[in-house]
């Protein structure tokens, strides 16, 4: 993933963020807010990327069982948005790893 690819979804990860109300208190200690987006935003991540996860299924389902109105384009593209959503998250987890573990290394 290149780092283009990386600040486009921290921007995606912000914007969710910022719709889901998550502001730190301009009052507060730097470090405190920081964790505190962090964890909501995380989670903000989390949760869209399965919200897009069940709208691909539940396209599919509709498609295979023959409902009006169900385009295999459309199925198509929201698997594929499905996919690549769940990849660019497992790639943010790999590197949020990568990192505690090179802290954890770090001499004291």
């Amino acid at each position: 993933m290149s780092d283009m690819q990386i600040n486009r979804l921290l921007a995606e990860m912000r914007a969710l963020a910022a719709q889901a109300g998550v502001r730190p208190d301009e009052g507060q200690d730097a470090q405190a807010a920081a964790g505190a987006d962090f964890g909501a935003l995380l989670k903000a991540s989390i949760d869209q990327v399965n919200g897009v996860q069940q709208n691909a299924d539940k396209l599919a389902q509709s498609f295979e069982a023959g409902a009006p109105g169900a385009d295999l384009g459309e199925v198509m593209v929201a698997l594929q948005k499905a996919d690549i959503s769940f990849k660019a998250m497992t790639e943010v987890r790999n590197r949020l790893v990568n990192a505690y573990q090179e802290i954890m290394n770090m001499p004291v």
